[in-house]
């Protein structure tokens, strides 16, 4: 771009040149033809030392900054994509922890809940056997009761039919002929009773 300038401002000078001919009567010392050549000497001399001071001295630096700031660039979008991709990969293995702890979580809730239901069905079955137990021995006692009931009653009434007589009568009653009384009358009701 310089060298560009350069030849550049060596042709408009040529140019200039040849309207100063055309203007040389004109009074204006830069226009005369005699001072040309010096001037076209100088102008390549400024010209030339500031394309080399340019070229050599401040271009280079330049240059060299620009460098080093694309390689900074380089590197921090280096950095930067090496830093999302570790957190791309964190934030995998964050949901991967999140889920394996999920599903953690309901395998133990669901052995908890089947010990659970275990021991509640064990306790359950207990509990029915025990009341099971339970009613069976109510029912022979019952039974017991109720089979021997009908002797009790008997033995009672006797005592109490010979208790009674024997104030009545004044005299004690034979107790074989109360209870045959006594068993022919409760033969009777009991068949009136399952007879229902």
């Amino acid at each position: 771009m310089i060298k560009k300038i350069f030849f550049q401002s060596i042709f408009l000078s040529f140019l200039s040149l040849k309207e100063a001919f055309a203007a040389e009567s004109g009074g204006m010392p830069q226009l005369n033809p005699e001072f040309w050549m010096s001037q076209i000497f100088w102008l390549t001399v400024t010209f030339g030392i500031m394309y080399v001071v340019l070229s050599k001295l401040i271009l280079p630096k330049i240059s060299a900054n620009l460098e080093i700031r694309k390689s900074q660039i380089l590197e921090n979008i280096e950095a930067a994509e090496k830093k999302r991709e570790e957190s791309e990969q964190r934030i995998k293995e964050y949901e991967k922890i999140v889920h394996d702890s999920k599903n953690e979580a309901k395998h133990y809730f669901n052995q908890a809940r089947e010990k659970a239901l275990k021991d509640i069905n064990l306790k359950k079955d207990a509990l029915e056997k025990t009341l099971n137990e339970e009613i069976e021995k109510a029912e022979f006692e019952i039974k017991k009761f109720k089979d021997s009931a009908p002797e009790k009653i008997n033995k009672i009434a006797i005592e109490t039919s010979a208790g009674i007589l024997q104030q009545l009568i004044g005299t004690e009653v034979n107790n074989s002929s109360i209870s045959a009384i006594v068993d022919d009358l409760s033969k009777k009701k009991m068949d009136k009773y399952y007879g229902n």
